[in-house]
């Protein structure tokens, strides 16, 4: 039987999907000693110092599809904690590179094995990660997230 309220919108069932994978994560992440939005950080520079880059917190920010001043508290956090490095951009005074310490790669590696098992348990039900149907809704997924947010064309009193 499903949880899912009877009649729910879509944007309704996306939001409930979110918020318990979200849970589900920081229950997870918790001992590895990051939470869901750090994770988000860390296995994003994991990846891509995988393909040689050295991103901007602007740059990692528009990855994660954070907030660019969320991203910057979040690493600021995280090189207190000794797993990223924060230095100046050689090319952009203004900008912040962020990149993993040997420990952030441990903990980034530990993390993404984590979660890929926690995702395959929670897709279960459309086969698993390899599963058929986990590949049609990946591709409805990102159908969705290719649509731009429109732009507020009026007030809300209008």
């Amino acid at each position: 039987m499903s949880n899912a309220i009877e009649g729910a919108t879509p944007g309704f069932l996306v939001w409930r999907l979110s918020m318990k994978w979200r849970v589900a994560l920081d229950r997870a992440l918790a001992p590895v000693g990051l939470t869901h939005a750090q994770y988000s950080l860390v296995a994003s520079l994991l990846g891509m110092e995988r393909a040689g880059l050295r991103p901007s917190q602007r740059a990692l920010a528009e990855h994660t599809g954070l907030e660019a001043l969320y991203v910057s508290k979040l690493a600021r956090g995280l090189a207190a904690a000794g797993l990223v490095e924060r230095a100046a951009d050689p090319s952009d005074s203004r900008a912040v590179q962020l990149s993993l310490t040997e420990e952030g790669r441990a903990a980034a590696s530990r993390a993404v094995e984590v979660v890929r098992q926690l995702i395959d348990e929670l897709l279960a039900p459309l086969g698993g990660l390899d599963g058929p149907a986990t590949e049609a809704f990946t591709q409805a997924l990102t159908a969705l997230l290719d649509v731009p947010v429109p732009a507020l064309t009026s007030s809300p009193e209008e």
